[in-house]
């Protein structure tokens, strides 16, 4: 009998069931992948999260396999251009990283196991166990053997946008919009573009940023509705987007620019929150809670609410009070905490950009200090509240003169 089951280690399991390990309860972590895999991924680490790894004694591994450090972003969105970098955390973290999850992932997994957690991998969810309306335990096997089954207090479901613990516990969404591009992306040597981020005009974006090996990842985003156009030859889309949006990098992708592995193409899961808890049950990750990965925000939050989750477990395991009760605070608080960046995201990733964060953004562009506030906001170190406060941006507003009639400070067309 287990104190908890981890479905899924990567970036939420992983950490997830290594926590609750170090507090010294017995965790068993199952996941149908064996390590090192990879997966789809921004591969993005924001400093907030980067600070979870230092406070878990991890972000020193990451370092240290070659994932090299970035210290300037450049954020373009149409013919608005910010450039900068966020202040220093109040964790020291000075940078950010983009480890590759063939990294990242066997770095969490390793940590797990050496925490004391029993790690199955290789392993497939058949189905869950239940005891009356209590989920009570999971039935799999490993590969073609024999069925087996383990028991626990509480089952967590890591694995994914397509949980399968969400779907045997019948988790509902009750908050979601449909998801509104596609990615490519792939590895290329021989590009030393830093850190970018740029939405052009005709609805397209590419971001790139170094990451182990010496390599580049190169992504490349349209509508939807663009998808079959483009998968008929994808290093022309690629090619074609980058030049698009910047003739100098395009240039530069075309002479010096070797693609090295295959093309990762995606139709983003869409946006959505899932009822996240029950008798017996819980969520973390995109299990859970998913967003469009444009602000790449996906890691840094299930590191987040990996943390948030077993902190609460803790106190419903240790009898400090009712399991029910910190599972539902669970929940509400990672919808409280993750509001602003879900909203942000769900307004911006359609690559293009209404009244308000144009005017927004534009004014942002014009101010060094604002900026950086720009870059903190996107860091995870400062609140929304410091960057989107109607006051705060009234003041940008005067100070870089922008024209009266386009200074909206609220999301409803309010101009100050």
């Amino acid at each position: 009998m287990y104190d908890v089951i981890v479905v899924g280690t990567r970036v939420a399991g992983s950490p997830l069931a290594m926590l609750l390990a170090r507090k010294g309860y017995r965790v068993l972590a199952v996941d149908r992948a064996t390590f090192p895999s990879d997966t789809p991924s921004t591969h993005y680490i924001h400093q907030a999260g980067l600070g979870l790894l230092q406070q878990w004694g991890l972000l020193d591994e990451v370092v240290a396999a070659g994932t090299p450090a970035i210290r300037h972003l450049n954020f373009s969105y149409t013919d608005i251009v910010i450039k900068g970098f966020a202040d220093v955390s109040a964790d020291g973290i000075d940078a950010v990283y983009c480890p590759r999850r063939t990294v990242l992932d066997k770095i969490l997994v390793d940590a797990a196991g050496n925490a004391g957690v029993e790690v199955i991998h290789g392993f497939t969810v058949n189905e869950l166990i239940f005891d009356g309306d209590t989920v009570a335990g999971i039935r799999g096997q490993v590969g073609e053997g024999a069925e087996q089954e383990f028991r626990a207090k509480l089952v967590i479901g890591a694995d994914g946008s397509n949980s399968t613990v969400a779907k045997a516990v019948g988790a509902e969404v009750y908050e979601g919009s449909p998801a509104a591009c596609f990615i490519y992306y792939s590895y290329y040597d021989g590009l030393d573009w830093g850190m970018q981020h740029r939405t052009g005009f005709g609805e397209q974006q590419f971001a790139s940023w170094p990451t182990n090996d010496g390599l580049a990842l190169v992504a490349v985003m349209r509508k939807r509705d663009r998808f079959r156009d483009f998968r008929t030859d994808p290093d022309a889309g690629v090619q074609e987007i980058v030049s698009q949006i910047d003739p100098e990098l395009g240039v530069s992708l075309q002479d010096s620019g070797k693609r090295v592995e295959q093309f990762r193409p995606m139709l983003y899961p869409d946006n959505y929150r899932r009822r996240s808890f029950g008798p017996g049950w819980a969520l973390v990750g995109d299990a859970g809670y998913h967003k469009d990965p444009f602000t790449g925000w996906g890691i840094t939050d299930a590191f987040k609410y990996a943390q948030l989750l077993s902190d609460l477990v803790h106190e419903g395991l240790s009898g400090a009070s009712p399991m029910a009760e910190v599972l539902a605070e669970y929940e509400r608080e990672r919808d409280l905490q993750s509001a602003s960046t879900y909203e942000l995201t769900e307004s911006i990733s359609g690559l293009s950009l209404s009244p308000y964060y144009d005017s927004v953004f534009r004014a942002t562009s014009y101010d060094a200090e604002y900026t950086k506030g720009f870059f903190g906001l996107i860091a995870g170190i400062y609140s929304p509240e410091k960057y989107f406060g109607e006051q705060e941006l009234a003041d940008l507003y005067e100070k870089v003169d922008f024209p009266a009639a386009a200074r909206h400070v609220s999301k409803n067309g309010i101009s100050a």
